[in-house]
C-alpha cells in the first residue's frame, strides 16, 4: 500500500472519532475540564512524522532488510507519544498510538488488509524486551489515569526495567499479563479482532445512516458488549459493568441517547469510555483506508464508499 495513504488514513480516523458526538466523550459539542477537542486535533496531527517512519520501516521489513525483532515498535510508540505531548498538555491519543503503530506496519508489510493483522501480530510476537522498556517510557510520558502502582513490573518503578529484562518480557508477554486491564493489549493478542469487526460494522452502517448516526450506533453496541477498560481502571468493576448495562437500555429503547450522555458525564470523566473510543478511532482509520468520500445529503454528512 502507498505510504502516505496509510499515514493519512490513520490520522483521519482519530480526528473523525474525536469530532463526532458520542456519549461520554469529548466531541465537537462537549469538552471536559482538562481535555478539549483541540487537544485531540493537535495531538493526532503531531504524530504524522513518526507514523510515516513506522510505515517506511515496515517496508524495509517486507524487503527483508530488517528482521521483525528490529522493528522498534516500542521506540516508535514512545516517540509518537512524546511529540503528541510536546504540542498539548493532556493525554488524548496514547491508546490510539499504541493500537495504530503495529497495525500500520502490518498494513505496509501485508498484501491486503486481512494479511496486515497477521503481520502486526508477528511483529508483536517477535518484539524485544527493549520494546517493552520503550513502551514503559511512553506510558510515563502519557501518564494515563488508573495505572496501578506497587505491582509486579510497576510502570513507575525504576526496578521494573531490571525485572522486565530478567524475565524477558517482550510486548507479546506484556499483553498477556495486561489484557484484563487494557483492551488494546487484548487486540494485540487477538490480531485486532474487535477493531476489524467494528470496521466491518461501520462499513455496513455508513451505507444506511449518516456518518454521526452510524458511528453512534457502533459505539453503543460496543459499550453494551465490552467492558471499557479505561472506566474499569479509573472507576472500578462496578461502574464499568453499570455503563455496559445502561448502554443496553439505550439499545433497547429504555433510555434516550441524551440521558445516557448525561449519565456518563455526571461523575466528570470517571465514566468516559476511552478504550472503546480507541477501537472506534482505529476502525475509522481502516474505513478511511478502504476508501470513502464525504457527501452532504439534506444537511447531514454521509460517508460513501468509493471502491467496491
Amino acid at each position: 500500500m502507498q505510504r502516505w495513504r496509510i499515514v493519512t488514513s490513520f490520522l483521519l480516523g482519530p480526528l473523525h472519532e474525536a469530532s463526532l458526538p458520542k456519549p461520554g466523550n469529548v466531541n465537537r459539542f462537549r469538552d471536559f475540564e482538562d481535555l478539549t477537542l483541540y487537544h485531540f486535533i493537535l495531538g493526532d496531527i503531531a504524530v504524522a512524522g513518526v507514523y510515516y517512519e513506522a510505515v517506511k520501516r515496515a517496508e524495509l521489513l517486507k524487503k527483508g532488510l530488517l528482521e521483525p525483532g528490529e522493528a522498534g515498535m516500542g521506540e516508535l510508540i514512545r516517540r509518537a507519544t512524546s511529540v503528541s505531548k510536546e504540542v498539548q498538555d493532556a493525554n488524548p491519543n496514547f491508546g490510539v498510538i499504541t493500537l495504530s503503530i503495529p497495525l500500520m506496519m502490518g498494513l505496509a508489510m501485508g498484501r491486503d488488509m486481512l494479511e496486515a493483522r497477521k503481520k502486526a501480530k508477528l511483529l508483536i510476537e517477535e518484539s524485544t524486551v527493549r520494546d517493552t522498556m520503550e513502551l514503559y517510557r511512553a506510558i510515563r510520558i502519557a501518564n494515563p489515569k488508573g495505572i496501578l502502582s506497587g505491582v509486579k513490573y510497576d510502570v513507575y518503578s525504576d526496578d521494573s526495567f531490571r525485572e522486565l529484562f530478567r524475565d524477558g518480557v517482550n510486548l507479546s508477554r506484556l499483553a498477556e499479563i495486561s489484557c484484563k486491564r487494557e483492551l488494546i493489549f487484548c487486540e494485540w493478542l487477538d490480531s485486532y479482532e474487535l477493531t476489524y469487526s467494528t470496521f466491518a460494522k461501520l462499513y455496513e452502517l455508513v451505507g444506511s445512516f449518516p456518518l454521526e448516526e452510524a458511528v453512534q450506533r457502533a459505539f453503543l453496541e460496543l459499550l453494551a458488549e465490552k467492558t471499557d477498560t479505561l472506566i474499569l481502571r479509573k472507576a472500578g468493576r462496578e461502574e464499568a459493568e453499570l455503563v455496559k448495562m445502561t448502554a443496553r437500555k439505550v439499545l433497547e429503547g429504555k433510555m434516550n441517547p441524551k440521558e445516557f450522555d448525561e449519565f456518563l458525564r455526571e461523575k466528570g470523566d470517571l465514566r468516559n469510555p476511552g478504550s472503546i473510543a480507541d477501537i472506534i478511532a482505529v476502525a475509522l482509520s481502516l474505513l478511511a483506508l478502504r476508501g470513502v468520500r464525504l457527501e452532504m445529503r439534506e444537511g447531514k454528512a454521509w460517508l460513501v464508499t468509493s471502491r467496491p
